[in-house]
C-alpha cells in the first residue's frame, strides 16, 4: 500500500498551516496578557497616588485565559485553541490580500468578554456576559477586529494591519473605555414585575434574576 502523495500534501500542509497560526495566535495572546497586566499596574498605582478607591485587578487563569477587574466590571480575554477560516461569503475573502494567497484567511481568534464582577463575587450563574469583540489573527500576525463602537475596525485594513505591542494595548484601552461607558440599565418595569415563590426561594440576588447591562433591551443596538 503506498500513500497517496496529493492526500499527503494536503495532510501535511494543512497541519503544517494551522500550527503555524496556533503558535503566531498565542504569541499574540501572550502580548495581550503583558501589555494587559502593564496597563491593569499603572491604573493600580495611579489610583494609589491619587487617593482613589477603585479596584485593579489581573488574574491569570490558564495558558489560554486571564481577566481584568476594574470599578464594578471584569473584562475576560480568551484565546480558542481552534484554528478557523471564514465563510466563502464573508467580505473579507473578497480581498485582494486573501485572493493572493488563500491561506491567510485561517486565523486564531482571541475573544473578549464583559461581565459584571459582583456576577462571580455572589456567583449569580445566570447573569450574562457580552463578547464585545474578537481578534482575528492569521499566519502573517495580520489581524482584525469585530467588535463594538470603539474596537471595531475595517476588514478591508486586514492587509495592511501588523499587530504588535502598540496596538495591542490599543485594543485593550480600547475595551476597557468601552466598558465603561457601557452602563447598566434597569430592564422595562414590565418585564421584570413578575417573580415566582421558587425564584425568591432560590435567592433573589444569586441565582433566578438574570442581570445584565441591557437586559430587556437589544444589545445590537449600540452598534448603530
Amino acid at each position: 500500500m503506498e500513500l497517496n502523495e496529493k492526500l499527503k500534501t494536503l495532510v501535511f500542509d494543512k497541519s503544517a498551516l494551522k500550527q503555524n497560526v496556533f503558535h503566531t495566535t498565542k504569541e499574540v495572546f501572550e502580548m495581550f496578557r503583558e501589555e494587559t497586566r502593564e496597563l491593569i499596574a499603572l491604573f493600580k498605582q495611579k489610583s494609589r497616588d491619587e487617593g482613589q478607591d477603585v479596584a485593579f485587578e489581573f488574574t491569570d487563569r490558564g495558558d489560554f485565559e486571564f481577566e481584568v477587574k476594574f470599578g464594578g466590571d471584569i473584562l475576560l480575554f480568551l484565546m480558542h485553541t481552534n484554528v478557523f477560516e471564514f465563510s466563502r461569503d464573508h467580505q473579507v475573502m473578497k480581498s485582494t490580500y486573501i485572493r493572493e494567497d488563500p491561506q491567510r484567511s485561517y486565523c486564531g481568534v482571541i475573544h473578549i468578554y464583559n461581565f459584571l464582577a459582583d456576577s462571580f463575587a455572589y456567583q449569580r450563574d445566570n447573569d450574562l456576559g457580552y463578547m464585545i469583540g474578537r481578534v482575528f489573527v492569521n499566519k502573517e500576525k495580520h489581524y482584525f477586529i469585530e467588535g463594538k463602537r470603539e474596537l471595531g475596525m475595517l476588514y478591508t485594513n486586514f492587509g495592511t494591519s501588523l499587530i504588535d505591542s502598540e496596538s495591542v494595548q490599543s485594543i485593550v484601552e480600547s475595551a476597557i473605555e468601552y466598558t465603561t461607558n457601557f452602563d447598566l440599565l434597569t430592564p422595562p418595569y414590565d418585564e421584570v414585575k413578575v417573580v415566582s415563590v421558587g425564584e425568591m426561594r432560590t435567592n433573589f440576588d444569586k441565582k433566578s434574576i438574570v442581570t445584565a447591562k441591557r437586559l430587556g433591551f437589544r444589545f445590537q443596538a449600540d452598534s448603530e
